[in-house]
């Protein structure tokens, strides 16, 4: 069978011209990797203005899907008029990666260990306070964050969407919520079906967007356009706390 048309590459185009209308351009550093002794070095994608900061820094922290662009297309054109804005790529996720072998996948603390030697290597921002805003898995690296660089550094903090003190009980409230034919909760929140990927979005928004009625080939394609590497969705499904039935 020949090539297909992708939606992906359209997507993504889209995403990007949000972000460069905003005034923001992609930028990457290389950083020692941050696991407390590995030698090797990561390399950390982000898009923020260029030239030193004019207004109060804010730094948005993506979650667990699509690389940041795509998570907030929506938000950096009204936040940057009133904030420098920092948009990086996780580690494992987008433009974003490691290069040591021996090095575990990046931990959530890895994961703000890696931000905050970002913030310091972005023009006019070391030392300085920055506030912070985290989604979803984004959100527990956002506490990480601020945990460990403390509120000089750091805040205010928003944390959206992330379940900080999530149980085994909430996992089994939602796959009862999700109805039967599913072992766990990681067959929805990573879904590896079209049907899987309904399923969640039905959960998940109020109000379902019309890709609900989008053939099995396009999700199919969304699916298979990884949103991490495998080692970094590993690690961060063990955070899903798998329940089975």
């Amino acid at each position: 069978m020949g090539a297909s048309l992708s939606l992906v590459p359209l997507i993504d185009y889209f995403a990007r011209r949000e972000f460069l209308a905003a005034g923001l351009r992609p930028h990457s550093v290389t950083l020692p990797y941050p696991d407390g002794g590995s030698t090797g070095t990561c390399t950390v994608h982000y898009w923020a203005p260029a030239g030193e900061p004019r207004l109060p820094p804010l730094l948005l922290i993506h979650g667990f899907g699509p690389r940041a662009t795509w998570q907030w297309r929506c938000q950096v054109g009204p936040l940057s008029r009133q904030f420098h804005v920092i948009v990086p790529d996780l580690l494992g996720f987008g433009g974003s990666s490691w290069d040591s072998p021996s090095a575990p996948p990046p931990s959530e603390a890895t994961q703000a260990a890696a931000l905050a030697a970002l913030l310091d290597s972005v023009e006019g921002l070391k030392g300085k306070r920055v506030a912070v805003a985290g989604t979803s898995y984004g959100g527990f690296v956002a506490y990480w964050l601020a945990r460990a660089a403390g509120p000089r550094r750091v805040g205010p903090v928003v944390i959206a969407s992330s379940d900080l003190l999530k149980t085994a009980a909430d996992d089994r409230a939602f796959l009862k919520r999700a109805g039967e034919g599913w072992s766990g909760a990681h067959e929805l929140l990573l879904p590896a079906e079209p049907a899987a990927m309904r399923r969640l979005m039905e959960m998940a928004v109020h109000r379902p967007p019309p890709a609900m009625m989008t053939p099995d080939f396009v999700l199919r394609d969304f699916i298979q356009v990884r949103a991490c590497t495998d080692a970094t969705c590993a690690l961060v499904s063990r955070h899903l706390l798998f329940v089975r039935r």
